[in-house]
Order: structure tokens, then C-alpha cells, then sequence
């Protein structure tokens, strides 16, 4: 005992160090004045998970190493939990105040395929527990080189529709149920033999939850890790302030039901720089739900800049929900190569908001399957199984939240190879769509040119040049 004693001890002396970043580059022209973000503060004391019991051998659960980890960083006031090489399986991890979770480049944390581990104990929520979370703390970080790996084929839907026989195949493989006349199939009764966790596949699916999702915090950073396979939203800062991400890489099969990559919640001063983003949902999303009392609501002074979105349902993302407003928004020097859509900005009745000095500039894209830009106002949610032709009512509380697009500057966007380069529509009798202005871009598109409702979306299009993209003649 005294001799583990000891290794603990010396690792908590470890030298630990956040190198300062300059941040300012970033800020550096900007068309509207923004608040910048700083570095979280993280106490230069380091431990290895090994001293505390941590094996990474892909078969031992760490879920109480990790606890332990934190625990006792949290106790000398913080520091750098460190997981090296390996395959660390594991249930949930919660992050406390001035903890950095550090993963060294061949350290893949894996999330066990055993629901009951995510069951909310005290019975308060409606889905099970994040993967990694936090609430209402300061000073957190992910930081390193590895991979954290979220196992979300144990939680999610499959339509069939998007997937090839084989793949289709290698899920029934898993066991599960199909519905609906064998169009979706649910991970229930898996041959894994890990117990369900509620009475039907359907309630059980609506249970899944992020892989990384902070609520209430400040001073929060991502940087350098591969977040993978979520049960459902990769990074998911929600009502947080000062947010980091930085060099990161987000990815997940293109057909992952829900798999959003990097969504900001109602989050204050946030920068994301150098990510790289191939996902089954939206890619980088801006939303906010209605306002809170006492609490950060809305988006704002939020700088997006130098990353790079693969698959998407949308690269920059807007919505669907935007009821508490979003203000003082920068995306530029982005590129976009295969996405549903390049720029989305998408709410409908009952969750939508105003828009505020949002600039987007100097973004590329190829290979867009459907819009280059897009403004869309009556979006509606539909879960995986939901009747897709269902016309959705409204009562007039619902109303009120009514989409408020506007005061939005996009220009010198080059799009190569989209079915419709601008695509419109606003809300009959409500001003959802006006003041915005899209100047010196190229699209080349290979059906559509616009399909702006001009009744219902007010666009000003200066030095615009949409273009038919004829095929290269061969010999």
C-alpha cells in the first residue's frame, strides 16, 4: 500500500503545463467587434490513470479509475489526468473544476456497450448520462492526440434506406429488431448480452444521449482529440462561456442517426479553429433554445474559422433552434467538400429567433449535394419512425417563436458542383427572411440556379454569378 502510496505521490509532482496559445491571430479584421477567448487555467499538477488503477487493456472497466483520477486531482485544487497508450473501456466520466483530461496519441478511451452503466441514478433525466459531462464548473479541458470513442452502434437507429445489403446484414448480425416493414432497425436484444434499458426499442432510443456534453460551464477547451461514434451530439458545450475548440477531429459514419459533430448551445465568446469534421448530421452548429432566466441565452461573439467539414447535413449550421437569438457570429477561411449543404440556415414555428450581425466570408466548397445557401422556415424535428408526411399544428405560444433571419452578410463563396446554388422560403404574412446580402460568389450549380420565394424572402444579390455546370466534353 505505501509503495502505490508513493507512485501517487510522484505524480502528482509531475510538471504540467497548458502552452499559451495566441488567440488574438484569429482576431485579427474582423467585421464586427468581438469578445476574445481565453485559455482555461489549469493548476501544473499532473497523474497518470495507472496510479490509480486504470488498466487499458480493452477488457478491465476503468469507470471508478477515472472517478478516483479526478477525485483526487480535484482535491490538491485541480490538475492534468493523463491517459497513455491503450484501450481504456469505460462507463461515464465526469469532469469537476480545473480538470484537464489529457489522452496520449495511441490512448483510445472506449465507452462500454453497457446501457445500465449511463442510467441517471437518481431518476432526474429523461436520457441516460453524457459519455463525458460537466455542470456548472470552470477551467475543463479534453485535451492530446488520442481517440475517444463513444461505441454509438449500441445506441443507434438504422434506417434502411442508408445503408448497402452488407451493411444492413452486419447490423442483423448484431441481433436487434426491425420495424416499420424492415426499414429501420433498433440495437435491442443485442447478442452482446448487455441488458436494455427500458421496455421498447422506440422509448430506449429516445434515451441516447452525447458523447461530450457540458452544461453551465466557463472557460471550457477541446483541443487535438478525435471524437468518434457518438450515441447521438459529439461536442455539445450547452449555456456555456469562453468555449475553445481547436484542432480537432470529429467523425462518424455518414449515416448515424442524430450525429451531429461540433453544436454550440447557447454559448458566449467561443472559437472554432482547425477542425476537421466528417459526420452523419450537422457539422458546425450554431443553437439556442428559448431564453433562461439568470442564465447565458443565445449565441454570440463566436469566431469559426479555418476548418474543413466532409459529410454533413450541413457544414455551418444555423438552427434549428434559434429562439434566444444569435449576435455577433464570424465564419471565414472555411472549405466544405461533400456535404448535403454548404450553408444552412434552418427553424420553424415555436423555436425560432433573431439573427444579428452574422458575416460569413471567403469559404469554399465542392460536390454539394443539395444547396450551396440555404434559408429554410419550417423545419420540423422528426425522430427516427416519425410519419415524415405529418402536417405539423401550431398553437399560438408556438407562434411567437416565429423564424427571424436577418441582418446575415455572406460573400467571396466559391461552390463548384450543387443541385441549387440559393435556395429561399419564408413563413406567409411573417418577415422571416429580409436584410441579407450575398455578394462576389460563384456557384456553379447542375440544376437550379435559385428557387427564391420572393414573397416570403427578401435577398440582395450583388456580383453573383450562378453558373451552369456543363459536362466536360470528352473525346
Amino acid at each position: 500500500m505505501s509503495k502505490l502510496l508513493n507512485v501517487i505521490a510522484a505524480c502528482l509532482l509531475l510538471p504540467v503545463s497548458m502552452e499559451a496559445q495566441d488567440y488574438s491571430k484569429y482576431y485579427q479584421n474582423l467585421p464586427v467587434e468581438m469578445t476574445q477567448v481565453s485559455r482555461p487555467v489549469i493548476p501544473n499538477r499532473g497523474l497518470s490513470i495507472n496510479a490509480v488503477g486504470g488498466v487499458g487493456d480493452g477488457v478491465t472497466l476503468n469507470t471508478e479509475a477515472f472517478r478516483k483520477g479526478i477525485s483526487m486531482l480535484s482535491k490538491q485544487g485541480g490538475g492534468r489526468l493523463t491517459v497513455p497508450a491503450g484501450v481504456w473501456l469505460t462507463g461515464p466520466i465526469v469532469l469537476k473544476d480545473n480538470i484537464e483530461l489529457y489522452l496520449d496519441k495511441n490512448a483510445i478511451i472506449y465507452f462500454s456497450p453497457d446501457k445500465s452503466l449511463y442510467v441517471d441514478k437518481e431518476g432526474k433525466s429523461s436520457r441516460v448520462e453524457p459519455c463525458i459531462k460537466a455542470s456548472k464548473r470552470k477551467n475543463i479541458a479534453i485535451t492530446g492526440s488520442g481517440i475517444i470513442d463513444g461505441n454509438g452502434a449500441q445506441w443507434r437507429p438504422v434506417k434502411r434506406g442508408k445503408v448497402s445489403d452488407v451493411e444492413w446484414n452486419l447490423f442483423k448480425s448484431m441481433g436487434g429488431v426491425e420495424r416499420q416493414n424492415g426499414t429501420l432497425w433498433y440495437p435491442w436484444e443485442l447478442k452482446s448480452g448487455y441488458p436494455d434499458i427500458k421496455d421498447t426499442p422506440e422509448k430506449q432510443e429516445k434515451m441516447r444521449n452525447d458523447l461530450v456534453r457540458f452544461t453551465d460551464c466557463e472557460n471550457v477547451l477541446f483541443e487535438g482529440v478525435t471524437f468518434q461514434n457518438a450515441p447521438k451530439f459529439h461536442v455539445h458545450p450547452c449555456y456555456c462561456k469562453n468555449v475553445i475548440v481547436d484542432g480537432i477531429t470529429v467523425r462518424c459514419p455518414w449515416n448515424a442517426q442524430n450525429g451531429d459533430a461540433i453544436d454550440f448551445s447557447d454559448v458566449n465568446v467561443g472559437l472554432i479553429v482547425n477542425a476537421t469534421v466528417d459526420a452523419g448530421d450537422d457539422g458546425l452548429c450554431m443553437k439556442s433554445g428559448k431564453p433562461r432566466a439568470n442564465s447565458i441565452s443565445g449565441c454570440e461573439d463566436i469566431l469559426i474559422q479555418d476548418n474543413t467539414v466532409y459529410h454533413a447535413h450541413g457544414a455551418f449550421v444555423l438552427g434549428s433552434e434559434t429562439a434566444a437569438g444569435m449576435r455577433r457570429i464570424v465564419v471565414r477561411n472555411c472549405r466544405f467538400s461533400g456535404t448535403d449543404t454548404g450553408l444552412r440556415f434552418k427553424s420553424g414555428i415555436g423555436r425560432g429567433g433573431k439573427t444579428e450581425q452574422l458575416y460569413i466570408s471567403d469559404v469554399v466548397m465542392a460536390d454539394i449535394k443539395d444547396e450551396a445557401i440555404v434559408f429554410q422556415c419550417d423545419y420540423v424535428d422528426r425522430p427516427a419512425g416519425a410519419d415524415d408526411k405529418a402536417i405539423p399544428t401550431f398553437t399560438e405560444e408556438q407562434k411567437r417563436w416565429a423564424p427571424n433571419f436577418q441582418d446575415i452578410h455572406i460573400s467571396n463563396v466559391v461552390c463548384r458542383g450543387t443541385r441549387t446554388g440559393i435556395k429561399a422560403a419564408g413563413i406567409l404574412g411573417l418577415d422571416c427572411v429580409h436584410d441579407i446580402d450575398i455578394s462576389d460568389c460563384t456557384i456553379l450549380y447542375d440544376k437550379t440556379p435559385q428557387q427564391i420565394d420572393e414573397s416570403t424572402a427578401k435577398l440582395r444579390l450583388s456580383n453573383v454569378k450562378l453558373l451552369k455546370n456543363e459536362k466536360e466534353k470528352t473525346d
